[in-house]
This record gives C-alpha cells, structure tokens and sequence, in this order.
C-alpha cells in the first residue's frame, strides 16, 4: 500500500489548519506557501475536506478555510480515507468486499488482515491534534497558534 501526495497533503493541510489556528480564516495561498503545494493543487484537495464537512469555508477579502471542529476531532485515518478510499493492502480483506472463492483455503489471507488491522490501528488512533503536539514538542513552540 501506497499513500499519494492527495492522502498526504491533505493531512498537511488539515495539520496546517490545526497549527495556524488564530481564530481568522486562513487563505489558500498561505497554506499553500508553508506546505510547498501548488495552490491549483491545495484547491482540491481542500474541495474534498470541505465537502466532507472537514474544513468550513468564508469567502471576500477576509476569507479563507478553517477546521470545522477542533483538531482532535480528526483521525488520521479519516483524512486517509477520505482522500484515498480503504486502505486495505487487498481487496478480499475491505469491509465491502464479497467473499473470494479462496478464503477457504488462501494461506496468506491472514497475513492481508493483520496489515490491515496494523495500519488502522496505527492510523485510527493519531489525531490532527496528536499531530500538532509533537509539532509544537519538536519545534519548541508551545503556545496555541504557533
């Protein structure tokens, strides 16, 4: 499994709201500049989280995207998700899947379902706000707005 630049800009960008929290709207190009995305790019990126209600939107001269809820509210996984669809390694292991002709006798049908439960595991149980702690632990930069 494979995470794309869409997966991973988007939990940038979710940490990029999350760490520039001042209480304003935060303008694409801003976001754009600190995380080193194109803004065409960023754009629709943040069309998907604002369409799944993760980000909430202003328009006019003082507009801009914010997080919808605090940062905490957001795994990982869920940005993952959003942006890259399942995450399982195989499809025989996806929760929608139907069920392959082999399980009965798929030796490494296991091995797909451990990955599968380990990456969940790991990526259901960091937060946006998880994220922004060790950034502001490694950084030194404590305060809410940093």
């Amino acid at each position: 499994m494979k995470i794309s630049t869409k997966g991973r800009y988007a939990v940038r960008v979710m940490l990029d709201l999350a760490l520039n929290n001042s209480g304003e709207c935060i303008k694409v190009k801003e976001i754009a500049g600190r995380q080193g995305i194109s803004e065409k790019y960023l754009e629709q990126i943040i069309a998907v989280l604002h369409k799944a209600g993760y980000v909430k939107s202003v328009r006019g001269a003082q507009g801009g995207y914010r997080l919808a809820r605090e940062p905490e509210a957001y795994t990982v996984g869920m940005v993952l998700r959003l942006t890259e669809g399942s995450l399982a390694p195989v499809a025989c292991v996806e929760e929608d899947s139907g069920t392959c002709g082999r399980c009965d006798t798929c030796e490494t049908l296991q091995v797909w379902k451990d990955v599968y439960q380990a990456v969940n595991h790991v990526v259901d149980n960091v937060t946006i706000g998880d994220l922004a702690v060790r950034h502001r632990q490694r950084t030194g930069t404590m305060d809410a707005a940093t």
